[in-house]
């Protein structure tokens, strides 16, 4: 299974609005992200739905400021 197959994987949460968000980043955005975006984002996808949650529907905030910028573009 190569990386990017196993990461549409991992968006792939159960939660439609959360599976089109995180899928729709991977997908038009992930293969162009510096390193850094791209580790951040992995790292996102280790969270809990519920964390995912809140952190992209409630507008939660990440004490990281990569982390919090990327939450934005996948918001976007």
């Amino acid at each position: 299974m190569t990386n990017l197959t196993k990461l549409q994987w991992q968006c792939r949460r159960g939660t439609q609005e959360l599976d089109l968000l995180l899928l729709s980043y991977l997908e038009s955005q992930f293969m162009q992200a510096d390193k850094e975006e791209q580790a951040c984002f992995i790292e996102l996808l280790a969270l809990e739905d519920d964390v995912l949650i809140n952190l992209l529907f409630n507008n939660g905030v990440m004490a990281s400021k990569a982390k919090q910028t990327l939450l934005v573009k996948i918001r976007c």
